[in-house]
C-alpha cells in the first residue's frame, strides 16, 4: 500500500498569491503632552523667589527694614538731646544753676550727627526700594555702601564723644577736681544717657547695613 504525504493547504491570496499578512496592532496612543512648568518664580511671593536674584531681593528687603528700624533711635537721640534742659534752684529762685545740651560742644555735635543720620535714613529709603525691584543694580548698592560707611563713622564719633561727657557727669573726675552733677541734674543726665544708648544701637544697625550691602555686591560678581 502506497503512502501519501499529507499536503498542508495554505490559503493563498487570490490576487497576489501570497499568504495574507497578519494585521499590525494599532499604534499606541501618544502620551498627552506634559504641561509646561510654570515660569521661574510663578506662584511664589515676589520677595521669596528662588535663585541668586531672589536671595539678593531678600537682602534688599531686610536692608529696607533695618533702615526703618534705625530711623527711630537716631531721631529719638537727636530729640532727647535737643530738649535736655534742666534748671536747679539753690536757696532762692534768683540763684540758679542750669544744664543745657548746648553748654557742651560734644552734645551739640551729637545732636547734629543723629539728626543728619535720621535725615539720611529717610532719603535712602527710595534707593533701598529700588534695590528690591532691581536686585541686580550694583550702582545703587555701591552708593548705599559708601553712604552707610560715612554714617557709621559720623554717628560712632558723636556717640563716643557724648558718652565721655555722660560718664564724667555721672562719675566726675578726681584728678581734675570735677564733681559729678547727675545727683543734682538727674533729669538732664537721664535724657542724655538714654540718647547715647539709642545712638549706639543705631551704630549697630548701620554696621549690619554695611555688611549687607557688601555681601550683596559680592554676590553680584
Amino acid at each position: 500500500m502506497s503512502s501519501t504525504n499529507e499536503a498542508t493547504v495554505i490559503h493563498m491570496d487570490d490576487t497576489t498569491g501570497k499568504a495574507p499578512a497578519t494585521a499590525a496592532p494599532p499604534p499606541a496612543a501618544a502620551p498627552a503632552p506634559v504641561q509646561q512648568q510654570r515660569k521661574s518664580g510663578g506662584g511664589v511671593p515676589f520677595i521669596l523667589r528662588s535663585g541668586a536674584e531672589g536671595f539678593r531681593r531678600c537682602m534688599a528687603f531686610v536692608d529696607l527694614l533695618l533702615r526703618v528700624a534705625a530711623f527711630g533711635p537716631t531721631l529719638a537721640a537727636a530729640i532727647s538731646t535737643g530738649t535736655s534742659d534742666e534748671t536747679l534752684s539753690v536757696f532762692t529762685e534768683f540763684f540758679q544753676f542750669r544744664a543745657r545740651f548746648d553748654d557742651f560742644p560734644a552734645f551739640t555735635f551729637f545732636m547734629v550727627a543723629n539728626a543728619v543720620a535720621a535725615g539720611y535714613l529717610v532719603l535712602s529709603l527710595p534707593f533701598s526700594i529700588v534695590g528690591i525691584i532691581r536686585p541686580k543694580a550694583t550702582g545703587i548698592r555701591l552708593l548705599l555702601l559708601v553712604c552707610d560707611t560715612v554714617m557709621v563713622v559720623l554717628v560712632t564719633a558723636a556717640a563716643s564723644a557724648a558718652a565721655a561727657i555722660v560718664y564724667v557727669a555721672h562719675e566726675g573726675s578726681r584728678r581734675a577736681n570735677w564733681a559729678p552733677i547727675c545727683m543734682q541734674f538727674h533729669g538732664f543726665c537721664q535724657r542724655t544717657s538714654g540718647a547715647v544708648v539709642a545712638s549706639f544701637l543705631a551704630v549697630l544697625v548701620f554696621i549690619v547695613l554695611v555688611l549687607l550691602s557688601a555681601c550683596a555686591i559680592r554676590r553680584q560678581r
